[in-house]
């Protein structure tokens, strides 16, 4: 093989180029890219100046290196957000009726659409007095269904391969597209699912899946997706169970991307059969992405043909006598989905989905640019999809604008900041592209990166402890201005009103230590306004120092 130079590509050129947001870099590019900007102003400006106050900082440009405000909690020059991903794995290819075709098509078949949607109806209502049979009656929830009452279920389907028997794989995982992917493994196999609670009160689909033996888990509960996994153990282990199907992605996508899988699945480690479902069109996008069901239905029962293929792939078994790493075993059988479909995978998950529907709801023109791959923030930061919501509603109050992006006078608005060189530090800490502004991805990023620094948690502890000079534990206002105004001297009454009311949540006029560290933990770039008192309390334990040597000597 001939030597490569740094230059030479990595792949042959025979390789066909991965898709553009393969090739973005996370963590820097060459050393004039805007990626790498924030690690050069960061080391120009940052560990020289640890012991500088704020207000003898010289006011910075555009072309100004700004130093490191997060320096004196652990934060390093190494902070940087990545960039956008260029997928977006929700979005329906198409959500509205686009072209003469699609309206004289519609129109010649709407009475076909009745029909259609008749015999769905009678479909699941076939399916739903099926069920309703089986269940009546049937109170031993614990226990698997007796034979005669699962015999009442009516099965129909096509598939491309064969299940595999249930006692080799006993767990089957799919995508999720559509809602017809559930309806078509209920006809299939009728196994025991995954769902969430709130699914039981559905019409129809309720009385469906508890014929289903469905294992019923709350996302946001540790205790109930705990419970859910024994659950899993339980009844994957007992061949008088059904199997169990899960979609380890935990909601529907375009099909066009592999989401981020949850663990449950893979926990127990039983081998598992992946399953692929794909909805080729021409005219009409089947998934049901941003698109509200009732018109996915509707274009769906107004469309000539609608196809689904369903593949059956080979077993994936656990490696090391059935004691393979959860993520590992989910990985290798993600890994085998996306190349069976030629699909990318992402970090995107249920969470994306959630920041979507928000920045939806509050009028944003692109929702998709909030969207953060949650999987992968939740893997570097430990933080629930909820914590995210938070910080959305906090970056959405800054008026974002038609791109998603909040310039620097309301981001300091919603932080009740004046601009200043330690407000101008801190927006410029999270404008790693020095482009005036900043995106929600980088707002989280920044915010968590702080937050989970190693001394975050004990200098929330100190400031507080700075400003109880009275060592009564609660601050009042006079206390907490006066540490304030170290960090920014101009500060007048009112603005320290404004900044106070942030932490006194109850409206006391005092904070106690609680509600401090809890107001900076939602706003932990606010820590911040505390780096020039323990400045100053460091410097001064110094000289006590020096004071007690000399004396000694």
């Amino acid at each position: 093989m001939a030597a490569h130079d740094l230059s030479s590509p990595l792949l042959a050129s025979t390789t066909p180029p991965p898709p553009p947001h393969l090739v973005l870099t996370v963590d820097g590019g060459d050393d004039d890219s805007k990626s790498r900007q924030p690690t050069a102003n960061h080391q120009n400006g940052g560990r020289a100046h640890s012991k500088t106050n704020h207000h003898i900082t010289p006011r910075s440009n555009s072309t100004t290196h700004h130093r490191n405000p997060f320096e004196f909690v652990g934060s390093d020059a190494s902070f940087s957000a990545p960039p956008p991903c260029t997928i977006d794995p929700f979005r329906n290819g198409t959500p509205r009726i686009d072209g003469l075709y699609e309206v004289l098509k519609i129109l010649l078949l709407l009475p076909i659409v009745v029909i259609r949607l008749v015999l769905f109806g009678l479909c699941l209502g076939v399916g739903y007095i099926a069920t309703k049979l089986a269940i009546l009656g049937w109170k031993d929830k614990h226990n698997p269904m007796p034979r005669w009452r699962s015999r009442l279920i009516y099965q129909w389907i096509r598939r491309k391969g064969k299940p595999a028997p249930r006692g080799i794989a006993p767990i089957v995982v799919s995508n999720h597209v559509s809602y017809i992917d559930p309806i078509f493994y209920f006809y299939e196999m009728c196994p025991t699912i995954v769902a969430s609670e709130s699914h039981d009160a559905l019409p129809f689909v309720g009385t469906i899946i508890r014929a289903m033996q469905v294992i019923y888990v709350d996302r946001f509960s540790q205790p109930s997706r705990k419970n859910a996994v024994n659950e899993i153990k339980r009844k994957g282990c007992c061949d008088r169970f059904p199997r169990v199907l899960l979609f380890p992605e935990g909601t529907t996508s375009n099909g066009r991307s592999l989401l981020s899988f949850q663990l449950g699945a893979f926990i127990p480690n039983y081998a598992i059969q992946p399953v692929v479902v794909r909805y080729p069109h021409v005219h009409f996008d089947q998934s049901w992405g941003n698109i509200s069901l009732a018109m996915l239905m509707f274009r769906m029962f107004s469309q000539f043909h609608n196809f689904l293929e369903v593949e059956y792939l080979p077993i994936v078994s656990p490696l090391d006598n059935s004691k393979e790493n959860p993520a590992h075993f989910a990985k290798r059988t993600s890994n085998a989905m996306a190349s069976t479909l030629n699909v990318v995978q992402t970090c995107h998950s249920y969470g994306d989905v959630m920041l979507f529907m928000r920045a939806a709801e509050s009028g944003q023109e692109k929702p998709s640019n909030f969207m953060v791959e949650m999987a992968k923030v939740e893997s570097l930061f430990h933080i629930r999809s909820l914590e995210a919501m938070d910080f959305l509603e906090k970056f959405l109050s800054m008026n974002p604008d038609s791109s998603g992006r909040v310039r620097v006078h309301d981001f300091l608005r919603v932080l009740k900041l004046r601009p200043c060189i330690l407000s101008e530090e801190v927006f410029a800490f999270l404008d790693v592209e020095k482009s005036g502004s900043i995106t929600f991805k980088q707002f989280l990023y920044g915010s968590l990166h702080v937050m989970k620094q190693p001394q975050f948690r004990s200098t929330c502890e100190l400031a507080f402890s700075e400003c109880d000079i009275l060592e009564e534990h609660e601050i009042s206002q006079h206390e907490f201005g006066d540490v304030i105004r170290l960090g920014i001297p101009d500060l007048d009454d009112a603005e320290v009103h404004e900044l106070f009311k942030l932490f006194d949540v109850e409206g006391k006029g005092r904070v106690s230590k609680d509600n401090f560290t809890s107001c900076l933990r939602k706003n932990p770039l606010l820590i911040a306004l505390f780096s020039a008192c323990l400045a100053h309390r460091d410097a001064v334990d110094d000289d006590d120092d020096n004071s007690m040597v000399e004396e000694i000597v």
